[in-house]
């Protein structure tokens, strides 16, 4: 293997000194005034309580797993079904679940301490204010992709001197040392579920809570200091939109890479590399996205009060597209052999070229039609607007038409990827197309968490009564950022479908089958019980936001009913019980969707074997993915349409703003769509991506093998005496016979 390696865990350094630069530039600005600082302090302290109670449950879970992956990896197989798995496996779990968690706690306290620098900024100018936000989302994004990077390329070369010193790509040891990573995988993403449940439920009990109490029946702003729970609305922004989100897409980095990585081990070709070409491309592509991402970001500013905010954003996201694909050009040319072939399919590395040109189209394509489907302004989100003219039921009616007509389009392009990446490189192009998606993580994510960044700043502005034209530069930038939010969310399931796809052609590849035949009843019932699993999974989540929010309703209205002086500002409420109820509600109710989401692969693949496991993970890959779009897109638009009315919008000749009928009704929607945009939808991604790791860490345990063992070799004619050869005349049917045999 070539020394280019060690560039990998270099970008990861690179993109960990941005951060820690970023970071202290952040810290370094103005925080406001005291109370200013004191409502921050609020929202920093709820969000560190929530991390600490949900890691003590993550340990309950990470430390026994890692034992059972110790006892897996330590059982080396049969001599007619060699176990290509070690003991460290284990370990690779414990770092992957560790930097997981790292990624969302670097995410976390950059955006409690960017939340009121942010407003604090937006006294000065938008410019400032987006200077601040988003500066904060790419420490964020830096951050995670840097640990992405630098835990995935560093331990790969760990693992290689550990199993594989001295040997080639496709041998054995080599086999050994990737599937022994695919446990670092399983960590991220395992972590990554939990906590993107876990927040999602913490942020929309309190959000339900807030809008229905406070809105809805008191009549008061959203972010009210007088709402008791609008600093867990807040906090939750917090631990669902950002630590929620930093580790789901360090988890999708992972993956997407690691899958490419493990077809990529099967090519067999001769480079300049030592024949390690296939598996060091989806790594230096990481790497060299790393870095056009960090160039980007200092392309995303504005100059004036009327400067488009979202225009800007979107010219740093296309500037790291612009960058990746031109570095990707002389990166394939360099690193890869002009043909290669991958289970019998030969192709070039200019098609390995067009296959990460077919990624980065998608990635952007899948931007712009969530955007389309959620942006305030937008047919979809008019329509929405119309329909609540007419009350709560015809608004909830246009919000779940918008959100299904909204997966035609991503669906067709998805489609079109798939088998344009195919023809151009077979799996591995599929594969190095998600890979392709996935290398401008950085900037996605800078761009995701500015959002919720943009909100808690409004939030703080309203609660410290702030001038108007301090709030009006915070909700610029917070409609902004819900949009970001959604094409985020859309960006995400969209690299989950490829990932989950390359993931699932290494899962094939390594259980030994060669088709899934769904004419067979038992693979025909797992893919029903594929596409069953994320209805479960998303019943599970929204029922644990209704339960958590009925619990925040009931304590809302109690401060408000038992406590005096609220509503006069002559007496603070309760914040902290508020926020123990998200915090005790959602640790409580994300065990069991991600359980569901651990053992149902094992519990298949053990039990039916993996051409069963297979048809459940085709089935749970389209079902996700479909409910995934809807669920996310019905919500960013409901909730970009809730809030179009703080501007004021026409309904039949006739202009409606806050407190309005139509305003409430919208509300409703919004209140309906929360936990679909911000829970369940957004979990899809890992649900299906999670269930294909697993899948592919049991696949060497559940393995298929030949039904019949040979003991002794089947003589032949040529084995026989030339005297016993010519006094025995061998019929043809005996030779072909024999020929039948040999193959």
């Amino acid at each position: 293997m070539n020394d280019i390696i060690y560039l990998v865990p270099a970008f990861g350094v690179i993109g960990l000194l941005y951060t820690f630069w970023r970071f202290n530039w952040v810290s370094s600005q103005p925080a406001g005034d005291a109370n200013m600082q004191k409502l921050s302090g609020y929202i920093a302290d709820g969000a560190i309580a929530f991390l600490k109670a949900e890691w003590k449950i993550l340990a309950y879970f990470a430390i026994p797993t890692a034992v059972l992956l110790f006892w897996l990896g330590s059982d080396e197989g049969t001599v007619e079904r060699p176990i290509h798995s070690s003991p460290v496996i284990a370990l690779a779990f414990l770092i992957g679940a560790i930097f997981s968690a790292t990624a969302g706690y670097v995410g976390m306290k950059i955006a409690t301490k960017a939340n009121v620098r942010t407003a604090q900024a937006a006294r000065t100018s938008l410019a400032k204010a987006l200077e601040v936000s988003f500066t904060g989302g790419s420490v964020m994004g830096m951050g995670v992709a840097g640990l992405a990077v630098l835990g995935l390329g560093g331990l790969f070369i760990i693992f290689y001197h550990l199993f594989a010193e001295g040997q080639g790509l496709t041998s054995v040891e080599m086999k050994k040392a990737i599937e022994v990573l695919a446990g670092f995988s399983l960590g991220a993403e395992s972590i990554a579920l939990f906590a993107r449940v876990g927040g999602g439920i913490y942020t929309k009990a309190a959000d339900v809570g807030a809008d229905l109490v406070g809105k809805v029946e008191a009549g008061i702003p959203e972010d009210d200091v007088r709402n008791p729970a609008t600093i867990a609305d807040n906090v939750g922004d917090n631990v669902g939109d950002v630590a929620g989100m930093g580790a789901d897409l360090f988890g999708s980095y992972v993956a997407t890479i690691l899958a490419t990585m493990v077809l990529g081990q099967e090519i067999d070709v001769i480079d300049n590399f030592g024949g390690f070409s296939p598996v060091l491309l989806p790594m230096l592509i990481a790497g060299v996205g790393l870095l056009a991402s960090l160039v980007s970001t200092f392309f995303v500013r504005i100059k004036s009060e009327e400067a488009s905010v979202q225009n800007a954003l979107n010219l740093g996201n296309w500037m790291s597209i612009i960058i990746t694909f031109i570095t990707s050009y002389f990166l394939v040319k360099h690193i890869l052999p002009e043909t290669l072939n991958l289970r019998g399919f030969e192709f070039s590395s200019n098609g390995v070229f067009y296959a990460i040109i077919v990624g980065l189209v998608v990635g952007a394509l899948m931007s712009a039609i969530t955007e389309y489907y959620t942006a305030m302004g937008k047919r979809p989100v008019l329509s929405i607007i119309e329909k609540s003219g007419t009350g709560h039921a015809t608004n909830i009616i246009g919000g779940l038409a918008v959100g299904m007509e909204s997966t035609v389009l991503p669906i067709l392009v998805l489609a079109a990827g798939i088998i344009l990446s195919y023809k151009f490189a077979g799996l591995y192009g599929v594969s190095i197309a998600a890979a392709g998606m996935m290398a401008t993580t950085a900037m996605q994510l800078a761009i995701d968490a500015f959002g919720p960044i943009a909100d808690n700043a409004g939030g703080i502005a309203e609660m410290s009564q702030l001038p108007p034209e301090v709030r009006g530069r915070t909700d610029n930038l917070d409609a902004v950022g819900n949009t970001t939010a959604a094409t985020g969310k859309g960006f995400a399931i969209a690299s989950a479908a490829l990932t989950s796809l390359a993931l699932f052609a290494a899962f094939v590849g390594i259980a030994g089958i060669k088709a899934i035949d769904i004419y067979k009843a038992d693979v025909l019932a797992g893919l029903f019980v594929g596409g069953m699993i994320p209805f479960i999974f998303s019943a599970l989540c929204i029922s644990a936001v209704g339960k958590a929010a009925m619990e925040m309703v009931n304590e809302v209205r109690r401060q408000f009913r038992e406590i005096p002086g609220i509503m006069e500002y002559k007496a603070e409420p309760e914040y902290e019980k508020c926020v123990a109820i998200s915090t005790e509600a959602s640790i409580r109710q994300m065990i069991l969707p991600g359980a569901i989401a651990l053992i149902s692969p094992v519990v298949v693949g053990f039990t039916f074997g993996p051409e069963v496991l297979g048809g459940m993970l085709a089935g749970v890959t389209v079902s996700g993915v479909l409910m995934g779009m809807f669920q996310s897109n019905a919500g960013g638009a409901w909730d970009n349409a809730k809030k179009s009315f703080e501007k004021g919008v026409v309904i039949n000749g006739e202009t409606f703003y806050k407190k309005s009928e139509p305003h409430k009704a919208s509300v409703t929607g919004d209140t309906v769509g929360d936990p679909f945009k911000d829970t369940s939808g957004p979990s899809m991604n890992i649900l299906i991506k999670l269930m294909s790791i697993v899948s592919l860490v049991i696949a060497p345990y559940i393995a298929v093998t030949s039904d019949v063992t040979v003991k002794e070799p089947i003589p032949t004619v040529e084995t026989l005496t030339p005297q016993l050869a010519t006094e025995m005349p061998v019929s043809d049917s005996v030779k072909n016979l024999e020929g039948k045999v040999k193959k």
